[in-house]
């Protein structure tokens, strides 16, 4: 159900929270090691989440950790490789239109699977089982500038970020997107998750 009143949370100030949250988790100042009943029962009347995540199912990079978020904070789709496709292109709509979260974000992680898959797919002509490689088709794309001469780590990291970049430049593409960006009622930004330090790196 739509929301009839602003969001409580401009785009920026989402950002900002979630900032805060990274800066907690890796600090080991976590907010959230449990949730109280009332709090349960109040959400259970209704969400408005202050940000929406698409992130990797990579079972290490839990959004609601990641940023210290309580229930109720964050709208997280999941998916291998923080990938587009029908569904979450759904799912994302409905954040936009009815949940009218103030900023979106698209996270990949250091070390992302899907991503050294595709690698592997596109520079050195490994196959996959075939519901594998339609999930990899929509990584592909986002390899496409990049150096396969680069050392492993560093055409990993460089993947993993295009990725973001390529996920985040067909959301823009979108009517809905393009819609409330006009507005100036929504701000969409890339991150990528460091698996050693925990620390969120938010990209220009």
């Amino acid at each position: 159900m739509a929301t009839n009143h602003p969001p409580a949370y401009t785009a920026d100030a989402a950002l900002q929270r979630l900032k805060d949250g990274n800066a907690r988790f890796v600090s080991g100042r976590a907010r959230f090691p449990t949730v109280q009943q009332e709090v349960l029962a109040e959400l259970a009347k209704g969400q408005e989440p202050f940000a929406t995540i698409l992130g990797c199912s990579d079972s290490r990079v839990p959004p609601e950790l990641v940023f210290d978020a309580g229930f109720g904070e964050l709208f997280v789709v999941r998916v291998a490789g923080n990938v587009l496709g029908p569904s979450i292109l759904g799912t994302l709509q409905y954040a936009a239109m009815h949940l009218r979260t103030p900023l979106f974000v698209v996270m990949g992680h250091e070390g992302c699977g899907a991503v050294k898959a595709a690698i592997a797919s596109k520079f050195h002509g490994a196959t996959h089982a075939s519901r594998i490689a339609t999930l990899l088709e929509n990584i592909l794309p986002a390899l496409d500038g990049i150096d396969a001469t680069l050392p492993s780590d560093t055409l990993l990291q460089s993947a993993v970020e295009a990725n973001v970049r390529h996920a985040m430049q067909a959301l823009l593409q979108t009517p809905d997107a393009q819609a409330r960006r006009a507005a100036g009622d929504m701000e969409l930004v890339g991150a990528v998750y460091q698996l050693k330090s925990g620390v969120v790196r938010f990209l220009e």
